[in-house]
C-alpha cells in the first residue's frame, strides 16, 4: 500500500482525528466478542501466554492451539487459538468477570476495535504503518464516550513491543511464502525446525544450548546474556537465525 487509492474499497485509514471506544462490563455487549471469533496466535503472543501462565510453550500449545495448513499461505502452518467445545465457542481465557489474562492477552485483543496494516515499502514522507476502524454491528463500545487517538491507543493497550515482535514475525513469514523448503513437502524436517523456533521457544532454547548455536555467529557478550535470560531475546535470535538457515538476509554474522 502506497497511497490512499490502494486501500480496500471502503477501508479508510485513521488519522490523528479521534475515535471514539470504551469496553467495560456496563457495555450491554461485554465479553460477546470473546465467543466463536476465528483468532491467530502469532509467536510473541504465545511467549507472552505461556510465561503469563507460567506453563511451557508445548504445553500451552497442546492444551490452547490449533494448526492448521493453508490458512496464511500453503508452505507455512497458521496457529489459532482453540476455543471451548461447549456451545459458547468461547476463548478459553473468558472467566464470569472477563478475561482471565488480560496482562498477556493477544496483539488481535488489544488491537481491538482497530486494525492494524503495515506498508513494507513504504514511500519517502509516508506513514508505514495505518490503522483501521473495525465494523461489527454486535460491538456497542464505539457508542460510549470516552475518546482515543490511534497513538494513544496504541499507548495505552501497550501495543508497542507486540507490533515491533509481530513485525519481525512478518519478515520471517514472508521467507516461508516462498516456499524454501520445496521438495520436503508439508512438515519436512526443515519446517519442524523453523516452527520449533517460531512457537515452541522451550524447545528451542534446548536446542540452542545443545548445538551452541550463539557460539556460531558474531554476538556480543552483553548480547548473549540477553539472549539467555529473556525468552523475547532468544525469540528475535530465532527469527534472525531461521532466515540465515533458509538462505535469506540475516543480520546474524557467521564466526
Amino acid at each position: 500500500m502506497k497511497s490512499r487509492k490502494d486501500f480496500p474499497e471502503g477501508m479508510e485509514p485513521l488519522g490523528k482525528e479521534k475515535f471514539h471506544f470504551h469496553c467495560h462490563s456496563g457495555v450491554d455487549c461485554y465479553m460477546v466478542c470473546c465467543r466463536n471469533v476465528d483468532m491467530f496466535l502469532y509467536p510473541y503472543d504465545i511467549l507472552r501466554l505461556k510465561n503469563g501462565m507460567k506453563i511451557s510453550s508445548q504445553e500451552f500449545m497442546e492444551q490452547y492451539s490449533r494448526v492448521l495448513q493453508g490458512v496464511s499461505h500453503p508452505y507455512f502452518p497458521s496457529v489459532m487459538l482453540r476455543l471451548t467445545e461447549d456451545e459458547r465457542k468461547a476463548c478459553p481465557f473468558l472467566g464470569d468477570e472477563g478475561c482471565a489474562i488480560y496482562m498477556d492477552r493477544p496483539s488481535a485483543c488489544r488491537t481491538y476495535p482497530l486494525e492494524r496494516g503495515v506498508d513494507r515499502t513504504p514511500q519517502k514522507d509516508m506513514a508505514s504503518e495505518f490503522y483501521f476502524m473495525t465494523d461489527h454491528p454486535y460491538c456497542h463500545g464505539h457508542l460510549e464516550e470516552k475518546s482515543f487517538t490511534v497513538r494513544k491507543w496504541v499507548r495505552d493497550q501497550r501495543l508497542d513491543k507486540y507490533n515491533l515482535m509481530n513485525d519481525l514475525w512478518a519478515e520471517v513469514d514472508t521467507v516461508f511464502s516462498e516456499n524454501p523448503w520445496a521438495g520436503e513437502g508439508s512438515g519436512g524436517p526443515k519446517q519442524q525446525m523453523a516452527f520449533t523456533a517460531c512457537y515452541d521457544i522451550d524447545n528451542f532454547r534446548l536446542m540452542v544450548a545443545k548445538h551452541s548455536l550463539l557460539d556460531r555467529f558474531t554476538l556480543s557478550r552483553d548480547q548473549k546474556r540477553r539472549i539467555n535470560e529473556s525468552d523475547t531475546e532468544l525469540l528475535k535470535f530465532a527469527f534472525e537465525w531461521l532466515k540465515h538457515f533458509l538462505g535469506a538476509p540475516s543480520s546474524l554474522l557467521v564466526r
